[in-house]
């Protein structure tokens, strides 16, 4: 069973979310801020969250970026229907996907179903028509265990979120080959979760951001501008 965590200050929202997510055999834990939910993210970190982004005390963006220090759990936003800046903002922090408020519950569920299968298929069980790497491969001085969820780059550990890691693997089994935003969309997302080309493009930015944090000269995903991103053995 797996185990969420939902932080929002409507409590109609937690009330109703909870008993949809429940009825489909998740465990779902709640809070109304996000303050409260780190204390409890630190103390047991649950399998998912799905994070409000206007909330007292702490918002999601702070609380993501708390916990992006410890953690790379996968991380849903809910943001205000039109307000695209959070959604770009909270992609490149480390979230794997957002939803506009209003939003379908059943959606919500759908989204959540497909991460987790997302987070399985990075540890070695790919399905569908996507790229498997069931063991550790090196190329260049990137060396991805996906039974492991590891990545290190020149030795140094580099800590990648479960969608973080399926761009960057569908990149780096095939290097020089060319991957479109929709070929790296079909890896990292369910056939049944719509993104548009905006999202691709926030995690190949965080994962350079990520890399460079480790090597400033990093370089080996280069984008080819409207064709795709490839990656450059180094």
């Amino acid at each position: 069973m797996a185990r969420i965590i939902l932080v929002d200050d409507d409590r109609n929202i937690l009330t109703s979310v909870s008993m949809a997510l429940e009825s489909e055999g998740f465990d779902v834990e709640t809070h109304t801020d996000g303050v409260s939910a780190l204390s409890a993210l630190l103390n047991d970190e649950p399998d998912l969250g799905v994070f409000d982004i206007k909330m007292p005390r702490m918002d999601g963006m702070e609380l993501l970026r708390r916990l992006r220090q410890t953690s790379e759990m996968p991380v849903i936003f809910l943001t205000s229907k039109d307000d695209e800046i959070d959604e770009v903002l909270g992609l490149r922090m480390g979230a794997d996907d957002y939803m506009r408020k209003p939003f379908s519950q059943r959606l919500l569920i759908e989204r959540i179903k497909a991460i987790l299968r997302r987070k399985e298929a990075s540890g070695g069980q790919a399905d569908g028509g996507r790229e498997p790497a069931q063991t550790a491969f090196t190329t260049g001085s990137l060396t991805m265990d996906p039974l492991r969820h590891k990545v290190t780059w020149k030795g140094m550990d580099v800590s990648l979120t479960v969608t973080e890691f399926l761009i960057l693997q569908s990149l780096a089994i095939r290097p020089d080959v060319v991957k479109s935003r929709d070929q790296l969309m079909d890896v990292a997302y369910d056939d049944q979760v719509y993104v548009d080309d905006r999202t691709i493009d926030s995690h190949i930015k965080r994962l350079r951001k990520k890399f460079r944090a480790h090597d400033k000269d990093f370089s080996s995903i280069e984008t080819l501008y409207g064709v795709g991103y490839r990656f450059i053995e180094a």
